[in-house]
């Protein structure tokens, strides 16, 4: 992998926000800040079309981040009354939040998978039933119960930086968006969100990739109470989606450009696949709940000390591993409040 957006990695180290970039004829990097977030930024994308802008993601709902996205499409020559189309990678307040309030300013559509748009009312309108469950799924994980309470209503507190925008087009896999001059592509790629989208353009050689593939991180990979099958073997599978399109450069929600998509890739599987072995190993000990092996892995920070919204992710991300093994027989779960899971074959383990 090489990194292509040496403005936005030397920004990076800086502890600054990255310029806004033309990093194709037509094609603007904007990076729009987040709030309180080891993320710092999402990227925008802003593509020129006959009749004005189209944007790929468009920030959270604050005042700085609408400045932000402004003075973006100022350098670009544009005002957000020329945005005529928002397509949306995936709800996470970062991508979608700022959707809404670019609609009210310009009447642009907004665009979103299916699998994500069926998930907006119950994640940002009637939200009670969404806590509900993420407490029950917290005790089940054996998250001790003076924590559980912040944890499960930790997406309460960045709820407000999204303005609640139903999708007015719905953007299936495969299908070429409308957006004049550009053949972007949609490749649904689940597992960060039910419904993630990439977008990839054959003519350009470009990926779009929201935060499927991010040059430096792994996407945060959860069960959640509105994602509760096998998100980590959606997400490994869609990674094949991806891995051999022909691409020249990714451009990905967060961090910076990057180049060697497919070795990204193989980089993702390795990382997932340690973190696989980390949990079996772990197990040796004997039974164990999800939150248990929470506290024992490797983190990028610790745990402890963290903020309630990135333990539960650790604990989500845990769990996520869990039912992997799970669904593959290598490990067994005994349900309960909380559940305990355990090797399936201790001796067959060396």
């Amino acid at each position: 992998m090489h990194v292509t957006g040496t403005l936005q990695r030397e920004a990076w180290d800086a502890h600054v926000l990255p310029p806004v970039e033309e990093v194709r004829p037509g094609l603007w990097s904007i990076p729009v800040p987040m709030p309180d977030s080891p993320l710092r930024y999402v990227l925008v994308y802003a593509l020129e079309l006959a009749d004005g802008f189209g944007l790929v993601d468009a920030g959270w709902d604050t005042p700085e981040a609408w400045q932000a996205l402004n003075d973006g499409l100022s350098v670009a020559g544009a005002t957000v009354t020329d945005v005529r189309a928002v397509v949306v990678t995936h709800i996470h307040p970062d991508h979608y939040g700022l959707a809404g309030r670019v609609r009210e300013a310009s009447d642009a559509w907004i665009g979103l998978h299916p699998a994500d748009a069926a998930l907006l009312v119950g994640r940002y309108v009637e939200a009670d039933q969404m806590v509900a469950s993420m407490t029950d799924l917290l005790e089940v994980s054996g998250v001790p119960s003076e924590l559980a309470p912040d944890l499960a209503g930790s997406s309460m507190q960045i709820r407000s930086f999204v303005r609640m925008a139903p999708p007015d087009r719905l953007i299936e896999h495969d299908e070429v968006v409308d957006l004049k001059g550009w053949d972007l592509r949609a490749v649904w790629t689940p597992g960060h969100s039910p419904g993630h989208l990439c977008f990839h353009s054959a003519s350009r050689r470009l990926l779009l990739s929201g935060d499927h593939v991010l040059p430096r991180i792994s996407p945060n990979i959860s069960v959640h109470s509105q994602q509760i099958v096998n998100p980590l073997a959606d997400y490994l599978e869609s990674l094949s989606f991806v891995e051999h399109m022909e691409c020249d450069e990714v451009l990905p929600g967060h961090e910076w450009r990057f180049s060697g998509l497919a070795d990204r890739v193989v980089e993702l599987r390795a990382h997932h696949r340690a973190r696989l072995d980390e949990i079996l190993a772990a197990l040796r000990t004997g039974p164990q709940t999800c939150w248990e092996l929470t506290t024992r892995l490797t983190w990028s920070r610790p745990l402890t000390g963290s903020t309630a919204w990135l333990q539960r992710a650790a604990s989500g991300e845990t769990l996520a591993h869990l039912v992997l093994l799970e669904s593959r027989g290598e490990v067994v779960r005994t349900p309960g409040r909380p559940a305990l899971f355990e090797l399936a074959d201790p001796a067959g383990l060396s």
